[in-house]
């Protein structure tokens, strides 16, 4: 019987638990805003229970994505500052994968900040911003597959699998329940989420499940890091 050595401080463990953690809470906010917008709202269900729903798992995502950001400036590995949880692209430690999940947090706080002021901004305004949400769940997905080490674990090929999984289905859905009517922009939608798991397959192929990619990783870090 053998067992796996845990080499990692806790804090590193707590960093991936959680930003996996916050991975799944925002593709289920995603899936759910995007499977229940529209004609394609359920009719057994309020829709007030739905935007309740979707409003706590919100919260929870940025609770988990809080703690992600904490332990993983606190880890002494990676030597980040508190910087980095807000400015993308400015870590000296694998800067492109990070920065993705910067910017992501950063999308979701300007969705979280409109929404409480919707009534000042109005509803158009608020949609607009609200949009960004979606932008924010394949930033979050390709920061999770590029930083993380533990990206070649089954467990964690299968979670990625479903999360993306989960999404596509919900756009098929909300475009066959759409209705008549604005053919070109449900065929966008289906094209561009049908694209996100080809170009996330192709990429996992070439990078992150191929051996030394640590080291291509920190390769990135020497180029955009200014030498460190």
């Amino acid at each position: 019987m053998t067992t796996l050595a845990l080499t990692g401080s806790p804090l590193w463990y707590a960093s991936r638990a959680s930003g996996t953690l916050a991975l799944i809470l925002l593709t289920a906010v995603v899936a759910l805003g995007i499977a229940s917008g529209g004609r394609a709202a359920p009719h057994r269900v309020g829709r007030f229970e739905i935007g309740l729903l979707h409003r706590n798992l919100s919260l929870l995502t940025l609770v988990f994505l809080a703690v992600h950001g904490v332990t993983a400036v606190l880890d002494p590995f990676a030597r980040l500052g508190w910087a980095v949880t807000v400015v993308p692209f400015g870590a000296s430690y694998r800067p492109l994968w990070l920065g993705l999940g910067t910017a992501a947090l950063d999308l979701l706080l300007a969705v979280i900040v409109t929404s409480a002021l919707r009534r000042r901004l109005g509803v158009r305004r608020w949609k607009a911003v609200h949009w960004l949400a979606y932008a924010a769940w394949p930033l979050a997905l390709f920061h999770g597959v590029g930083t993380g080490t533990d990206t070649r674990l089954p467990l964690q090929l299968w979670l990625y699998a479903g999360c993306l999984g989960t999404v596509v289905a919900a756009v098929w859905w909300r475009s066959a329940e759409a209705g008549p009517g604005r053919i070109a922009g449900r065929l966008l939608t289906a094209v561009a989420a049908t694209a996100v798991p080809v170009v996330l397959g192709a990429f996992l192929a070439a990078g992150p499940l191929q051996p030394g990619w640590a080291q291509r990783a920190a390769a990135t870090t020497i180029l955009l890091g200014g030498g460190r």
